[in-house]
């Protein structure tokens, strides 16, 4: 009987220690989400004093990996996706065409290019730096 009581006790001290390990371990993921959460916040503001390195979560940065991927595997083509960019951009918001010099089948390749380029270097903070301020230097006059 005694030893019955013992692995009785034992058994709870476990279930005890792991109710209390999951508590600890959800605790943490929503510091994670919580921080996570700030910082696309942060991101969502348009920086206009500084131009420091973004650093994306990992999951964002892969996810926006994985949904680009199936976006240019969706298309029949990378010219086919470039144009479906183009059109989806200037659908929205008619009036920036005429900003545009260019012909419609070279813009749509260089919105392609240049997604491309931001998606791609999206997890190294430096790469990603590198490429914005290349795509914004080629809008100098």
């Amino acid at each position: 009987m005694g030893d019955e009581i013992q692995e009785e006790t034992e058994l709870m001290e476990e279930e005890e220690e792991e109710e209390q390990a999951e508590e600890v371990e959800e605790g943490q993921e929503e510091a994670a989400e919580e921080e996570v959460g700030a910082v696309v916040a942060k991101l969502k503001e348009v920086q206009d004093k500084e131009f420091v390195e973004v650093r994306l979560p990992a999951d964002v940065v892969a996810e926006a990996q994985e949904v680009w991927k199936a976006f240019i595997n969706s298309a029949s083509s990378r010219e086919a996706a470039g144009e479906a960019i183009y059109a989806a951009l200037f659908d929205s918001a008619p009036s920036l065409q005429s900003l545009f010099k260019t012909a419609r089948s070279v813009m749509a390749m260089r919105f392609m290019n240049g997604l491309n380029s931001i998606i791609s270097a999206a997890a190294s903070p430096s790469a990603l730096k590198v490429q914005v301020a290349t795509l914004g230097f080629q809008h100098l006059d």
